[in-house]
This record gives C-alpha cells, structure tokens and sequence, in this order.
C-alpha cells in the first residue's frame, strides 16, 4: 500500500529503459521505441566511412510540380561552364552562394562559436564532405532556369560596409525565360529575402513555377547519449500547423505531411538552429520531402506564378531565415515558426516559463543566476504541496516501526498485512496518498522546465561563475575517456549526488531491507547522467534538491521527527 514508492519505482525504472534506449541508439544499435534509427544517427555522425554523397549539388533533381519525385527528369539541364563562389558578409553572416543555381553552399553564423573552447564559428549550410546542406531555389515546369543553371552576377558590393542592406543579384536565361534572383542582406538579421523576377522573353506565354527546396543529409550533430533532439524536415501551414517530419519516415516512404495550402512554410531543423523557406505570398502551393541519394534528404515547396505573357514579368517574394532559434527573432519571421523551438508535448506550460526566463535575464544579465531565481520561484509557487507532500512524509517516517512490526508478523499473509497497514493509515490519520499526489502534480512543470533549458540557444555558450557554458557539461575538474566514453567531471554533478543522497536519507526508510539498499543506490546511479546533462539543468536541480531538502528538513523537525 506504499503508493509513493510503486510511484518512484515506476519512475526508476523507466528511466534505465529510457538510459538503455538511448544508449542503444548512441552506439548505433537498434532503438527500443525507434527502430533503427540510432544506426543511421550514429553513421552520420560520423565522419570516416558516412556515405553521405560529395558536396555535387548540381546532381539534385529539379522537383516539378505535383510530381516532385527524385528520379524525375531535369528540364534544361546544363553542365555549367564555370563555377564560382560569391561571399556575402554581414554583421551576423557569412554566405557563400554558387553562380551555379545561385545555390547557398556555406552559411556562417558569425555570433556563434561552435562550443566554448573552439575558435570556429558555427555552419549551418556547408558543402564539404560528409556534410551536405543546401539551400536552392529557382524555376520548374519548363526548360526554365533552375539550381542547375549557371547564372550571371551583377557587379555590386559584397560586405555591408556603413550601410545597413547588401543586395546580390544574378541572372540566367534559358530558352528565352530569363530569372533573375534578388538576395538582400540586412545588418543584425538572420533574414536573407529572395527575390525572383521571371521575364518572358518568349512568343508565347508560359506558366513556370518557384520552386524553393532544403537539401541535407541525415546526420545529427554530436549530442549527449542521455537526451536526444530532434534534427529533420518541417512542414507549417494555417490547416495543419506544425508537422515534423523523420528522415527516417522519408526513408521508407512514409513521410506523413499536408502536400497542398494555400499558405505555410517549409524548414529544415536542428538542435539550437533552423533553415527555413517562408513564401511571401498566401498563394496555393505544394509541398514535398523525398529522398534524393544514399542518406540525402529534401524538403521544399513549389508555388506556381500563373500565365505569364510574351515581354511580361512576374516577381515571387520569399524569405530564408537561417540562424540560432532565438525567440525574438523567431517571433518575426512568420506565423507559427516560434515552434521550430521544440519544448516537447507540453509546449504550452514551457512558453511562460521562457517567458519569465526572459523577464528575469532583462534584469540581471546573466542565464546562471536566471535559472537559479526562476527555480526559487517555482518552489514558492509550489510551496503549499510540496509542504503537504513533506507533512505525509513526516507522518510515515513516524510509523515506519509500526509499519516494520505489521510486516515481520504477517509476512506470510499478504491479506492481513493489507488489512493491518489500512487500519494503522485509518488511525494514524495518514493517507498514502498524500506525499504521491503533490509531486505528480509538480512533475509537468518540472519536465517543461527541462526541454526549455535544453532546447533554448540563448544557454549556449552562456558563461555562469566557473562554467563557461550552460548548455554543455559542467568541465571544472576536466574531461577523460573512460571506455570509450568522453567523460566530464564538475562539481555540480557531484553536488546533485549529494542532494540526492540528503533526501534519500530525509525521506521514510523503506521497510524492505533491500528496498532501503536500493534507495541509497540510487542517488549514484542517477547522478552519473548528470555528468552528461548541461550545466545548466544541472544547476536547476542542485537548487531545487537545496530548496527541497531545507523545506523538507524544516517540516520535520517541526512534527518532532528525527531527522
């Protein structure tokens, strides 16, 4: 009738089967839940033997309308003469964009470094074997110029100097359609807007359609064994709002997403940062991922233009945002694209609680002692409970002698033990209920709290006292390879030990004497995941066992319960 230790039992042991899930997928074998997913993750990962294709982007099909399928025939097609690179510089990027397709084959995030250690700036679009990411736009549904094509550039600056917009612009005629595509940058702006002018310099009129399209292989980012996040292809629209889509659905055909709208977005999505297309226009389009070659992935949308006439010309407006998943900027670049931010099925919760993150920081300027003061004002909000939790606590801790006698003289009678147990709750005035109820009410907030530390840019790199980063592991006492594993040792792994170790021994000493053993093993065996969460989490949970442990120790000895 122990309902508080079935609940931390059930807890228990689902997270070894979700540490053994994970560490399953982390070595490349089979997922429990996800099939094989973890083979493909960890192939991708890593750089000798990926079969991700060369950086030949001139070898991607062209979708077409409808009928976007991989093998489909390239309208046109061209060997290019000559191609070159033209550098884009902002105050926040570094774009390299091939005259070949005016096709973006290097982005570099210039604000961000790839961890605290490294003098490399973070990529995102990258051409350089095994990564391949690609942004690529241009025309279908004719012998029309495309990401194949090779384009002309117009002279014209290349770094923003004094002024606040740098334009690149490059033309292609083929077959009497000319395209011209327009790409501004603008200074503290992730935002490149794309502008696509189709002149008809035909007899007849014709109906091309803008096709804009995100290519990239299937391989994550390196990340910890103990969490994963979710790297792949999105699809936005009014009617079905956001759907994520798995490489691995792509992979065997069963990629799930609404093909036609009359609005939305597509984007490609990784842990901290995005690429997406936004159209400029609620005009009907289609949309599509498909598998372009061994561990080679699309995503994109086709938008027809309509009947352009002999000497017209129509224009189709879009926006690539290619950036860090910041909240501002999120928020302005198109209905709904904020969700590219992945709190997890509870969204809902998590949201105010960035919210307030967000409050928080304006004020004191530092994510460390952010977290620190937004955990001291959970565990006020939740005071209430978590003091009936401790009161219950309390109570059972006084009858545990009791509840060890009723044991020892019915263990060979499990009724009666039943029985005995509910008469000693009815007159000790204890429901089993009462230290369960108030932590499963807290738990939701808890795990929101979790994915908004461990989804949210803004920890990146965010120093605090001795830590140089929030969103990686606490290194204060250095880092070593135990068994293959990259192991760091802080001090705030070490200090969640013992937070756990002081509950445990606050808490009701199990009856069962290898219940009890298993409870004080516990805190060990939990604590050795923390050596591979975040900082920042880390943090988090050291103030709350802290919090916890002087509320519950305070209670206690208030009921005259030997603590």
């Amino acid at each position: 009738m122990d309902i508080k230790r079935t609940v931390l039992w059930v807890i228990f042991s689902f997270s070894l089967l979700m540490l053994w899930d994970n560490y399953n997928r982390y070595t490349g074998q089979d997922s429990i839940f996800f099939g094989n997913a973890g083979k493909k993750e960890q192939a991708a990962a890593t750089a000798a033997g990926n079969d991700a294709p060369p950086a030949a982007a001139a070898n991607t099909d062209v979708p077409t309308a409808s009928a976007p399928a991989a093998n489909s025939a390239i309208p046109g097609a061209q060997a290019p003469a000559k191609s070159e690179l033209v550098t884009i510089t902002t105050d926040l990027i570094k774009a390299d964009i091939d005259t070949v397709g005016g096709e973006i084959r290097r982005l570099e995030l210039l604000q961000h470094k790839e961890n605290e250690h490294s003098d490399k700036n973070v990529v995102l679009f990258d051409a350089t074997p095994p990564r391949t990411y690609l942004g690529q736009t241009g025309l279908t549904g004719g012998e029309y110029p495309n990401h194949r094509s090779l384009f002309k550039v117009v002279p014209g600056a290349r770094e923003l100097g004094d002024k606040d917009q740098v334009q690149l612009v490059m033309e292609a005629e083929q077959q009497g359609v000319k395209l011209v595509k327009t790409y501004t940058f603008t200074r503290n702006d992730y935002k490149i807007d794309i502008k696509h002018d189709i002149v008809n310099n035909t007899n007849a009129p014709i109906s091309p359609s803008v096709y804009l399209q995100l290519v990239r292989d299937g391989g994550k980012l390196a990340e910890s064994m103990f969490y994963s996040t979710f790297t792949g292809p999105a699809v936005y629209t009014n009617e079905e709002k956001f759907q994520k889509v798995t490489f691995d659905s792509i992979e065997k055909g069963k990629d799930e997403h609404i093909k036609k709208a009359n609005d939305g977005w597509i984007a490609m999505v990784q842990h901290y940062f995005v690429s997406a297309f936004v159209p400029k226009t609620d005009e009907p389009r289609e949309f599509f991922t498909r598998k372009l070659a061994t561990d080679l992935y699309a995503v994109g949308t086709v938008i027809p233009v309509g009947s352009v006439a002999p000497g017209e010309t129509k224009s189709l407006d879009a926006t690539l945002f290619s950036g860090p998943q910041e909240s501002k900027r999120l928020d302005a670049v198109a209905p709904g694209f904020d969700l590219v931010k992945d709190y997890g099925w509870l969204t809902i919760i998590a949201r105010p609680i960035f919210w307030a993150m967000e409050h928080i920081h304006a004020i004191l300027g530092n994510w460390g002692w952010t977290i620190i003061v937004l955990t001291i004002l959970i565990k006020l909000i939740f005071f209430p409970l978590s003091a009936a939790s401790y009161r219950s606590m309390a109570k059972m801790k006084l009858v545990t002698p009791k509840m060890t006698e009723i044991r020892t003289r019915y263990k060979d009678e499990p009724q009666k033990m039943n029985a005995a147990m509910m008469e000693l709750y009815k007159k000790e005035k204890i429901n089993p209920l009462g230290g369960c109820m108030p932590i499963l009410i807290q738990i939701p907030v808890f795990i929101s709290l979790y994915w908004v530390l461990l989804a949210s840019v803004e920890m990146r790199n965010a120093p605090w006292l001795w830590i140089a980063d929030l969103a990686a592991p606490d290194t204060l006492f250095g880092a070593y390879n135990i068994f293959g594993f990259h192991l760091t040792i802080g001090i705030l792994p070490i200090l969640m030990a013992i937070s756990m170790f002081v509950q445990t021994r606050l808490n009701p000493t199990p009856p069962d004497p290898v219940q009890a053993k298993i409870m004080l093993w516990m805190p060990i065996i939990f604590s050795l995941m923390f050596f591979f969460f975040p900082a920042g989490l880390v943090l988090y949970w050291v103030v709350n066992n802290v919090l916890s442990i002087a509320q519950q120790w305070t209670i206690t000895r208030k009921m005259g319960v030997k603590t």
